[in-house]
């Protein structure tokens, strides 16, 4: 791409829009997580400028997100005794996102299936909007996460600030109604944050507000953990760097679509990882790819990774010579502002389709959300990706099962192939040879049923062809049935014969030893080597 003034003054128009876009959910996010707005700032410079430098979108814009924020709040609850643990299974929640990057395994996190991330988001989405019921009445966050912050609710609707009410009905009204024609010029967020902090200074000063924000640049909170802690945080941390890096490269395919370019995953994900070790060494918020954000990007002209860099200097801009002006944004306006935030995380395209969902899909995407709301984020993904790979597994038990064919040949259909038998001379009804078609792939999912499929079969006849000749893939599991369905074979007096062996079929079986009590000449290519062996096994 030739890089010109008109590129760079996309670029600057597109950085900034993005950055007026951007901070408000970074300064409400950094409340919400407890750690305070400038943990909101410190992530979106960390991981805003790590991601545009050494990422793999060029135009894509990072910082905190709503799941990434819920996923450090479940992690410093559930998971760790301080906010500096917390912070050290950032760092290892990023350098785990580089190794997948590096691996290039992380064009398989994209695989995780809709269903899961899906009821994900939606139980992230309303523990967002529930935790922030409180900040909308006057009150702040309350500890417990989202049933702490059902148990707080009773008691903050009895005692409610209206003029909290009313300073978060202004922000999230700005941000509903604001249209989306104009938000490319200013950001519905931003706005709801200007006119709600201007109603709570001037004339409804009873609200709470942010309070004071550190200004310069953080310090650097470097220990070492210990192996305890280490071991401890490494699920969670898996958990978190999954979590990351689906939402960026989702955020990577938006860019995309948009730009007709095509992203690095495995690039994307070095970069997403740089960014969040930096920032949990500083104190900042895990981030990734903002879907939001990088569309307002690229409509506001940005065309390359400038603009994302852009982005993350003007932050520190902001937060070095600005933060004295955050401190009187009311908690109301963060509060308004992020239940439009945890509404826009739901995934409404699916859940208004709930209805027409498959049974086993629908009842994983219930687990998984069930999950996140009563549990936390990574019991839920790892019950609702097991779930899901059971029910993935029945699909592929049918699919499978479809491909196996297991009939009887009539002798005088089969042996009167050949010249020189004659038809007449067999019985109509005598079936001495039965053929085993194996097509496609057989896998863990269907093995368990295929003795159940073709065992019968084989006891009734005096000879089995196994046919692999449509066989393109044979796991261990699949492999070692075939093994026990010749070992029946050999005690009803069957004898098997082998047939179309290609690919990487033959390596498998041979490699378990499925075939070492096969004689070699009972391993044939064709139909007709199988019809030549079969007669001499029966006689003919």
């Amino acid at each position: 791409m030739k890089y010109d003034l008109n590129a760079l003054r996309g670029d600057i128009f597109g950085g900034v829009t993005a950055t007026v876009a951007a901070l408000p959910v970074a300064l409400a996010l950094g409340v919400a997580s407890g750690t305070g707005a400038a943990a909101g700032m410190y992530g979106a410079i960390a991981v805003g400028f790590f991601a545009a430098v050494f990422g793999g979108t060029r135009t894509q814009i990072s910082g905190p997100t709503a799941p990434m924020t819920v996923g450090l709040v479940v992690i410093v609850s559930s998971y760790t005794s301080n906010l500096t643990e917390a912070l050290t299974v950032v760092v290892m929640a990023g350098l785990l996102q580089v190794l997948l990057g590096v691996s290039r395994i992380g064009r398989f996190v994209a695989y995780t299936p809709h269903v899961v991330v899906s009821g994900l988001m939606a139980g992230i989405g309303i523990i967002i909007m529930v935790i922030h019921i409180l900040p909308f009445f006057g009150f702040p966050t309350a500890p417990g996460g989202f049933v702490g912050a059902v148990r707080a609710t009773s008691d903050a609707i009895e005692n409610v600030n209206y003029n909290a009410v009313a300073v978060a009905v202004v922000a999230l009204g700005v941000c509903v109604v604001w249209p989306r024609r104009l938000a490319r010029y200013l950001p519905g967020p931003f706005l709801a944050l200007v006119a709600g902090t201007m109603l709570g200074v001037f004339w409804l000063r009873d609200v709470p507000v942010i309070a004071r924000i550190p200004t310069g640049l953080p310090e650097l909170r470097l220990t070492v953990p210990s192996a305890t802690l280490i071991l401890q945080s490494l699920v969670p941390a898996l958990i978190l760097a999954l979590l990351g890096s689906v939402d960026s490269l989702r955020a990577s395919l938006v860019a995309d679509s948009l730009t007709g370019t095509r992203h690095n995953p495995s690039r994307e994900l070095v970069g997403q990882g740089m960014g969040n070790m930096v920032s949990g060494l500083f104190g900042g918020l895990p981030g990734a790819g903002s879907t939001t954000g990088t569309a307002v990007n690229i409509r506001a002209g940005g065309k390359t990774s400038v603009s994302s860099a852009l982005y993350a200097v003007l932050m520190l801009g902001l937060l070095l010579g600005l933060g004295r002006y955050v401190e009187q944004v009311p908690l109301a306006v963060l509060g308004g502002i992020l239940v439009k935030v945890g509404w826009d995380v739901i995934d409404w395209r699916l859940l208004v389709r709930v209805h027409r969902l498959r049974r086993e899909h629908l009842i994983v995407l219930m687990i998984t959300l069930g999950l996140t709301l009563s549990v936390d984020l990574v019991t839920a993904v790892a019950i609702g990706l097991i779930a899901a790979a059971m029910a993935h597994a029945r699909q592929l038990e049918r699919l499978e099962l479809d491909s196996v064919v297991s009939v009887p040949m009539l002798d005088r259909t089969f042996f009167s192939e050949e010249d020189d038998i004659d038809a007449a001379a067999f019985s109509p009804d005598s079936a001495r040879v039965g053929l085993v078609a194996l097509s496609g792939s057989l896998t863990v999912a269907s093995s368990h049923k295929l003795a159940g499929v073709i065992g019968a079969n084989v006891r009734k006849h005096d000879v089995v062809i196994l046919d692999f000749s449509g066989a393109t893939y044979l796991d261990d599991s699949a492999a070692m049935v075939i093994g026990q369905l010749m070992e029946i074979a050999r005690g009803e007096q069957t004898e098997c014969i082998v047939m179309g062996l290609s690919g990487l079929v033959p390596g498998t079986l041979y490699a378990l030893g499925i075939l070492k009590h096969v004689p070699k000449h009972r391993i044939v290519d064709t139909r007709h080597e199988a019809r030549q062996v079969a007669r001499s096994i029966i006689g003919l």
